[in-house]
């Protein structure tokens, strides 16, 4: 499934307002390496699959410096040499998400969403559209004017890219997510050339807001309530052994 830019519907109008909202488990995990990251991922979607996880989640993190190659990613988007990678403290992993290369590090809020689409819409155009509203809602909540461009994937404010997106999907149920640049060290990317638009200026809430910037878990707590709001869940916060402990064990 490749991305594609289709149409928003800002949410599944389908739902009978007169139903009780189902729930989305929250789950905050502060600072994880990316492969822990993307083992618990995995770990929690083949638990949706199955059906032992009766709920869609939504992680929420930081990693550690990482870049990560997507299914699109050429090997010219990669700018940087592993002599440079490993002397700025940069991991690199191939990950089965679509889109091309980008980078993820402390004061970025990283959201993986687990979904089930058979509770939504099976439609995987559609659910990248919907993420998209989820941060541009957000976005605009805390003051931050933001935007599609058309024929791209993520988030903008003014020309400039404040949010990426890559998704997988397996039997319909979502993971990997978004990257949105909250406080981010910007000039990691310039080890790559960020989802393989060259010229690109990326950008993050603390640039555009200077000053008055949220912080992460402030940021963390709005994307939630959007996610929530876009895709007709409520949330919940889950800690995060208590979802290890609900998962069957490997």
């Amino acid at each position: 499934m490749r991305d594609a830019t289709l149409a928003m519907e800002s949410r599944d109008i389908s739902r009978d307002s007169s139903e009780p909202l189902r729930s989305l488990q929250v789950v905050s995990l502060g600072l994880v390496p990316y492969a822990r990251a993307l083992e618990l991922q995995r770990s929690v979607a083949r638990a949706r699959i199955t059906g032992a996880l009766a709920q869609d989640v939504l992680l929420l993190l930081e990693h550690p410096p990482v870049i990560t190659l997507g299914r699109s990613s050429k090997s010219e988007h990669l700018i940087a040499t592993q002599a440079m990678l490993a002397d700025r403290g940069v991991e690199l992993f191939e990950a089965e998400r679509g889109g091309d290369v980008t980078f993820h590090g402390p004061g970025q809020l990283v959201g993986y969403p687990i979904v089930n689409l058979r509770g939504h819409r099976q439609d995987l155009h559609w659910y990248l559209r919907q993420v998209e509203a989820v941060l541009i809602q957000a976005l605009q909540e805390i003051g931050i004017p933001a935007e599609r461009s058309e024929g791209r994937t993520g988030v903008w404010t003014d020309g400039r890219k404040i949010a990426s997106i890559g998704v997988h999907a397996r039997d319909w149920v979502t993971w990997h997510g978004f990257a949105l640049n909250v406080s981010t060290d910007l000039s990691y990317f310039d080890l790559i050339v960020p989802c393989g638009l060259s010229g690109v200026t990326m950008t993050s809430i603390a640039r555009e807001l200077g000053p008055d910037a949220p912080d992460l878990p402030e940021v963390a707590r709005v994307v939630a309530a959007s996610f929530g709001e876009i895709f007709s869940l409520e949330p919940s916060t889950l800690e995060a052994g208590a979802l290890e402990a609900m998962l069957p064990a490997s």
